[in-house]
């Protein structure tokens, strides 16, 4: 699969609200289709690409992707629209399961947020000690930053920032675009503008990119991601059976080690942690 959209090829899909990998309309009543809706960094790093015909060969299931942001994905689930869940916002997740919505929700892995920017660094951001004081200079100085915009994972966490930052994010350089991660990659290159995104898609997309990793590392910036059942006795239709299988192919010694092995550019991309 291509990775890296050309620019206009980007921001004409960039006006579409969810990326559709694979899905079929009547994959509820097939008891070997699974619905997975997950985020757009698990589709535009490739890992999907790679565990999906692993696991398909093995245990005789379709699996169809909605590829979205994370707020979008817990919402299908909460809708009944999937089987199953894989995102990266704890909070979320957690209220997803209080809230009945989901079951047997299992640690994944993980990988970290990185910011990104023009090469000459106009903020000063590699500079900073911590992403607080990253965030705050650029704010400061009031230069352009790139928010997704689209309640996805990175989303929140950008959000979750700046209000320990305290800082609120409407100075002149702030432009939300509602976007996935890679038009948003897309458009910070051009408008040389900072942005916060996960590691894996900017691996995928770096080569094609005019910026480059400014801050990285402060504990603050860890992504994990889960995945989580669509709860049965609220949505009976739903492929539990299937959507169980997969969760549990993932989590197994062979699911984590497929996860730990997937590299670009000869790095590893996520980091498997599933409780033993």
């Amino acid at each position: 699969m291509d990775f890296i959209m050309n620019n206009k090829v980007s921001l004409t899909l960039a006006t579409a609200s969810l990326v559709l990998v694979s899905y079929s309309a009547s994959s509820a009543d097939d008891a070997h289709r699974i619905r997975l809706a997950t985020t757009t960094s698990t589709y535009h790093s490739g890992l999907l690409d790679y565990l999906l015909p692993i696991f398909e060969k093995e245990a005789g299931y379709k699996v169809d992707v909605i590829a979205t942001g994370t707020g979008k994905a817990l919402k299908m689930g909460e809708n009944g629209d999937v089987d199953l869940v894989m995102t990266h916002a704890p909070k979320s997740e957690a209220d997803f399961v209080n809230s009945g919505f989901g079951v047997l929700p299992r640690k994944l892995m993980y990988n970290d947020f990185v910011l990104v920017g023009p090469n000459n660094d106009p903020a000063k951001v590699t500079e900073q000690k911590n992403v607080l004081d990253a965030f705050s200079h650029i704010a400061k100085d009031g230069v352009t930053f790139i928010s997704r915009g689209d309640d996805s994972g990175t989303h929140k966490k950008e959000l979750g920032i700046w209000a320990q930052a305290k800082i609120e994010p409407n100075f002149g350089g702030y432009k939300s675009v509602g976007q996935g991660m890679g038009p948003t990659l897309n458009m910070a290159s051009e408008m040389q503008a900072y942005t916060l995104t996960d590691r894996g898609t900017w691996l995928a997309y770096q080569n094609k990119l005019e910026l480059k990793i400014v801050f990285e590392g402060d504990d603050k910036l860890f992504n994990p991601y889960q995945v989580i059942l669509i709860n049965p006795e609220r949505y009976p239709a739903t492929n539990y059976e299937g959507a169980k299988a997969f969760s549990d192919w993932l989590v197994s010694a062979e699911g984590q080690q497929q996860i730990n092995s997937f590299t670009l550019n000869g790095q590893q991309l996520f980091v498997a942690n599933a409780d033993k």
